[in-house]
């Protein structure tokens, strides 16, 4: 894999982590959005234009073309192994946002994910 390549594939990467954690902090936030069960569609509207909800799906969409690159470039058996990263960074990013818990058993997995990658990056 070339320099090219590694940089589209932590790019689409860091963006599907980005958008999980958009995602997460949209969820933390509706709670003071006073969502309605009575009303479905106001509240699908106040979720849907959410901030961070909406920048979650447009790193979503933005992942999904710069995958589509990565794909044209990277042999899908390489390629799609590296979207393991985005759990390391999402398990770290979520531990410092939002304090969730990074257990010895979540960081051994953490470790055996990176070894997996590099194994695979190498092969």
């Amino acid at each position: 894999m070339n320099a090219v390549s590694v940089v589209f594939v932590l790019t689409g990467v860091l963006l599907n982590a980005a958008a999980q954690l958009l995602l997460k902090a949209g969820t933390q936030a509706f709670a003071g959005l006073g969502l309605d069960r009575g009303q479905p569609l106001v509240s699908a509207w106040r979720i849907a234009t959410e901030p961070h909800i909406f920048g979650g799906l447009a790193c979503y969409v933005l992942s999904v073309g710069v995958w589509i690159l990565v794909l044209s470039r990277v042999s899908v058996s390489v390629a799609y192994p590296m979207l393991s990263i985005g759990y390391v960074v999402n398990a770290i990013a979520a531990w410092y946002l939002f304090g969730e818990a990074l257990s010895m058993q979540k960081l051994l997995g953490i470790g055996v994910i990176i070894i997996g990658v590099v194994l695979v990056a190498r092969s």
